[in-house]
């Protein structure tokens, strides 16, 4: 029976959200293990302050209740940002990341303005001089329905063929990563891009496409940006399964939705929290890579624990967890009865994994 021993990981791009769900999802993360997290401010109220960015890292380390090495927050951008935010928040410690959402373009990103106001304000100056990396949600707001999903684009392709080389350009040392990108032209363009520009990648966008997402409508895999298709996915797990990959790293955009289908619509987000290293490796293995050979735990280890940690100088676990090539069966996350459910049982059937971790 397969085994894999790796050192403890960091979620790079997470939701743990607030309250009752903060603990739980929290605890997830650990049960997989992780040695800390970059989690998301499209929290209610949205982490528009440094202090706030200063105060939800503390609610996450205490929830961890000593499990965490480390958290980073992201200041959530938006129209009051300003320049001597940034490096007053760099200067007492609070600030290393700052997240840009396109203006609604997903859950919980009503409050971002445009990337432009960014560059005509000066904070994107303040974060390259600061040294703080840009996380973005790769997407061009405001297209009309034609332009956002079609045959031949999408907002995530317009993004990265016609503005982050741009600001790319425009800052050659701000430190940017691309979060959940879904498409070959975003694959592409990272893998060219200057080494201090790297992406995170979750497991949905490496096992599945839009025909799993339309095929009797799984909105369990509804997440943000879209699942695209399969000439996506396969530059994804090129990318990801690559000998040299020094660029692409986890980040699982985990979403803990206890309603997923509401009234104004469905909410953009996977759960999997919990099972990511299991789908990572089943997604590895998807794309031909053999998990008991030692180039192939290589490659795997480089994605999973190595490149995001090194990026991010996050402290390097001394702990270890163990992967095993078994069936796991998921479970429902009960929260004081509300229900997250996890992606593989959202997708129907009977929610069973290939890969387990060992207790």
């Amino acid at each position: 029976m397969t085994q894999i021993e790796l050192p403890q990981w960091y979620d790079l791009h997470t939701h743990f959200r607030q309250d009752d769900v903060l603990p739980a999802t929290v605890a997830d993360h650990v049960a997989m293990g992780c040695a800390g997290a970059l989690a998301m401010p499209n929290t209610k109220p949205p982490l528009t302050f440094p202090a706030m960015v200063r105060d939800y890292r503390q609610q996450v380390l205490n929830a961890a209740n000593g499990a965490f090495l480390d958290v980073i927050v992201p200041l959530y951008l938006n129209a009051d940002t300003t320049p001597a935010m940034i490096a007053q928040g760099v200067k007492d410690g609070t600030l290393r990341a700052c997240k840009y959402y396109p203006p609604h373009g997903t859950t919980g990103a009503e409050h971002g303005a445009p990337l432009q106001h960014y560059i005509d304000n000066d904070v994107l100056a303040a974060m390259e001089t600061n040294g703080v990396t840009l996380c973005v949600h790769g997407e061009e707001h405001g297209l009309s329905g034609e332009k956002y999903f079609d045959r031949h684009s999408n907002a995530e392709e317009v993004f990265y063929q016609e503005r982050l080389p741009r600001v790319v350009e425009a800052y050659p040392n701000l430190r940017i990563v691309g979060e959940h990108v879904t498409t070959k032209v975003a694959a592409d363009f990272i893998s060219h891009a200057p080494a201090h520009v790297k992406a995170t990648v979750t497991p949905q966008h490496l096992l599945y496409t839009a025909g799993h997402l339309l095929q009797g409508f799984k909105y369990h895999l509804y997440c943000l940006p879209l699942v695209k298709f399969e000439e996506d996915r396969a530059a994804l797990r090129a990318a990801v399964t690559s000998a040299t990959n020094t660029k692409f790293f986890a980040g699982t955009d985990s979403a803990p939705h206890v309603q997923k289908v509401t009234e104004c619509g469905c909410a953009a987000g996977c759960y999997t929290a919990g099972i990511a290293p299991q789908l990572y490796a089943q997604a590895f293995e998807a794309a031909g890579v053999d998990l008991d050979s030692r180039a192939g735990v290589a490659a795997f280890k480089a994605f999973l624990c190595d490149i995001g940690r090194e990026f991010y100088n996050l402290p390097k676990p001394t702990k270890t967890f163990i992967l095993q090539k078994k069936q796991q069966k998921t479970h429902v996350l009960n929260i004081g009865g509300q229900e997250i459910v996890p992606l593989p049982l959202g997708m129907g059937g009977d929610g069973v994994i290939s890969w387990s971790i060992v207790d």
